[in-house]
């Protein structure tokens, strides 16, 4: 069976033409979709782990200031301390 083209008026062609370029766009428009959607879970799952890994340096951070204030709570200074004076306070300047 051979199918003649001829024969085929011209709105016959518009038509089909107009099909395949809506195949098209919906074709495009699908892909770009897909690709938004990869992007965003694969934003988002970047965000889940920089959130988690700055959540665990500052636990991290925390864990350790506090160990170090219960050590430096712990530490006993032998002797009292003084005031200091000396040259290093700076005394008020009474020539005025």
């Amino acid at each position: 069976m051979n199918l003649d083209f001829t024969a085929l008026d011209t709105s016959v062609y518009v038509f089909i033409g107009t099909l395949l370029i809506g195949l098209a766009l919906a074709a495009f428009l699908a892909v770009a979709a897909l690709a938004t959607l990869a992007l965003a879970g694969t934003g988002q799952f970047l965000w889940f782990l920089l959130r988690s890994a700055l959540g665990a340096l500052v636990d991290g951070i925390n864990f350790a200031w506090e160990r170090v204030v219960h050590q430096a709570g712990n530490v006993e200074i032998p002797g009292e301390l003084q005031a200091m004076t000396g040259s290093l306070v700076r005394q008020p300047n009474t020539l005025h």
